[in-house]
């Protein structure tokens, strides 16, 4: 597995993602995915499912220092007498005595961004978690929570897929030295019946789904996360280190990018984004 260098993070550049799975879908899928050569598992408090997380990296038999675990602090979680407790509740349900990168997974302005901040630091600062990181900011909250962090903010994820134009946030994270981690990829499974993926897939004699994590991870600082609930899809989905896309298809799919193409934008939680035309 490739990795992804971000202020001494080495980030699995392929993480499974267990967004709407069940603890059941976890038990079986989890240990396959860590088989399959998967090293970077990504779940959230909200998600319901860090329980099946843990235990599934239990159940493939791997020492814990083999396995990169993501998480995310849920917005209600912010509060000082919540933040740091729901973080060692997420510990005792991954069954780790640490995480490797936990984020934030929304803004929220009923808590000061500072102190958000600082109990992620603090976080670090007591051996509870490795490296942090935000999700699903904007450019300029981006920017704030750069200059308010004493730590390396190592990561921001964020929706993308060949359809959301996310130049200027891209940018602005690898401006801000850190990695992006795309969430979404497939679209919710729109890029599978895409003409031009398809030719693109068909030339190199690969699926589409490794065509766009693959054309993920080749851009410069970016990490991918590919979710399936089927085991045979696990191989095929991990094949994407030992070929490489033409400049020219790589422009291919970046002219997919069209205007309202936002999937992930839930009211009360989404900021507002920068343009995406």
């Amino acid at each position: 597995m490739h990795t992804v260098d971000s202020h001494g993070a080495q980030i699995p550049a392929l993480g499974f993602g267990t967004y709407g799975m069940s603890e059941a879908d976890l038990h079986r899928m989890i240990p396959a995915a860590l088989r399959a050569g998967f090293r970077h598992i990504d779940t959230a408090q909200v998600y319901g499912n860090e329980a099946g997380v843990g235990e599934g990296w239990v159940a493939s038999g791997l020492a814990r220092p083999e396995v990169f675990i993501t998480t995310k602090v849920w917005v209600a979680n912010y509060r000082p007498e919540r933040f740091e407790s729901s973080v060692d509740e997420s510990l005792r349900r991954l069954r780790s005595d640490y995480i490797d990168l936990l984020l934030l997974h929304w803004p929220n302005q009923e808590v000061p961004l500072v102190d958000q901040i600082e109990r992620l630091n603090a976080l670090v600062v007591q051996g509870k978690v490795r490296h942090i990181g935000v999700s699903n900011y904007n450019a300029a909250m981006l920017r704030a929570a750069k200059r308010l962090s004493h730590r390396p903010l190592v990561t921001h994820q964020f929706e993308y897929h060949p359809f959301l134009n996310q130049r200027t946030v891209i940018d602005t994270t690898r401006a801000l030295g850190m990695a992006a981690t795309a969430y979404c990829p497939m679209a919710v499974g729109r890029v599978l019946k895409e003409p031009v993926l398809i030719d693109i897939a068909r030339h190199h004699q690969r699926s589409v789904a490794q065509i766009v994590l693959r054309w993920v991870i080749q851009q410069p600082g970016m990490i991918a996360l590919s979710r399936t609930v089927n085991p045979a899809r696990l191989a095929e989905n991990v094949a994407v280190f030992d070929f490489e896309l033409e400049c020219h298809e790589m422009a291919r799919i970046r002219a997919l990018a069209r205007p309202h193409s936002r999937i992930v934008s839930p009211a009360g939680l989404a900021p507002d984004w920068d343009p995406t035309d």
